[in-house]
């Protein structure tokens, strides 16, 4: 599941925002848990982490936040677990 979101949001980012560079790139990643913040120039940030809760089940938490093309600002926190993605969207 975490690769999953993880994947999700980078592959948005990276194509809603072609001409961005990175300012902050950090990660961790071990047997049963992990980590990562992203941070682009045009103020689109990004931090995860999960922890493995049983053998096969894994919790996820994050949020990401933008400007929108006519510059409304959005931030999204979320949980992610054996019962599905949980978002919380602020405007």
């Amino acid at each position: 599941m975490k690769y999953i979101v993880l994947v999700a949001c980078l592959l948005a980012f990276t194509y809603a925002n072609e001409d961005a560079e990175i300012v902050k790139s950090e990660s961790e990643v071990n047997v049963e848990d992990f980590k990562y913040a992203l941070e682009l120039t045009n103020h689109i940030k990004a931090f995860q982490e999960g922890h493995l809760q049983d053998k096969d089940n894994w919790v996820v938490k994050g949020e990401y936040e933008f400007d929108t093309k006519d510059g409304k600002h959005v931030k999204v926190t979320y949980t992610a677990d054996d019962h599905g993605y949980h978002p919380t969207v602020e405007q």
